[in-house]
């Protein structure tokens, strides 16, 4: 087996079909030793969303995000290296950045990827994409214009609801937001002490990371530092609030 193939992991189901199939066309069978039309017959065109739907779904938004601010940049290559080497290992992590140049030649319609993405997955794996998302958008320690505009545009075709933005928004911009945490429990500054505790019981079940448990230990482990952002605006605002 490929590393490629050992990274995408569980195969691939419903990402072979529609709009991100034709995107990634013999890509992919280059790498896993097979054409695509067979490839597709294997997987019985499955509907539940496996690791490697997960992750070609993720590397086809990401070439969305680079091309938000005209041509990619080498050093936004380097930035998504990184990021895929440091996330999800260093195996399958050059055949994953082949894929993603060759995505970046292609005129990508986010609309039509963002829609396929939406019919197929649920919502907890709809936040973990714009969490990632975030994420690479964050690796040179801000968050552009641009990239902030395409990640609320594939959120709203993702049907995320606008507290769960905000709630995902705010660790990367708190440095300029002094309500950030607040914002990543999804209540207003205004909120009692006790409204603190209930959203923050309601967070923590939104976002603990067993929400994502088919999607691969990678990507689960992604998922836990979402849960660890929540803990920690809960006790900046232990510390603000003064209360135990």
């Amino acid at each position: 087996m490929s590393s490629f193939a050992k990274w995408i992991g569980g195969g691939l189901g419903w990402a072979l079909g529609g709009p991100i199939g034709a995107l990634i066309g013999f890509a992919i069978g280059s790498f896993i030793g097979a054409k695509l039309e067979t490839v597709e017959k294997s997987q019985n065109r499955r509907t539940t969303t496996t690791s490697g739907d997960f992750k070609i779904s993720l590397l086809v938004l990401i070439a969305c995000m680079m091309k938000a601010d005209g041509h990619p940049k080498k050093s936004e290559l380097e930035i998504v290296k990184r990021f895929l080497v440091n996330n999800f290992g260093e195996e399958g992590a050059l055949e994953a950045l082949s894929i993603l140049k060759n995505l970046l030649e292609k005129d990508i319609d986010e609309r039509q990827v963002a829609e396929q993405i939406y019919r197929y997955t649920n919502y907890a794996t709809r936040l973990e994409l714009i969490h990632l998302l975030f994420d690479i958008a964050y690796a040179d320690h801000q968050v552009s214009t641009s990239e902030l505009t395409l990640i609320e545009r594939i959120a709203g075709i993702f049907r995320i609801s606008r507290l769960d933005f905000e709630s995902l928004k705010a660790p990367y911009i708190k440095q300029v937001d002094i309500n950030w945490a607040y914002k990543a429990l999804e209540i207003e500054p205004s909120a009692s002490v006790d409204e603190i505790k209930k959203a923050y019981r309601k967070m923590a079940m939104k976002y603990h990371p067993d929400k994502v448990n088919t999607l691969g230990e990678d990507v689960k482990k992604k998922a836990t530092e979402k849960f660890r952002s929540i803990n920690e605006a809960y006790e900046t605002l232990k510390m603000e609030r003064k209360f135990t």
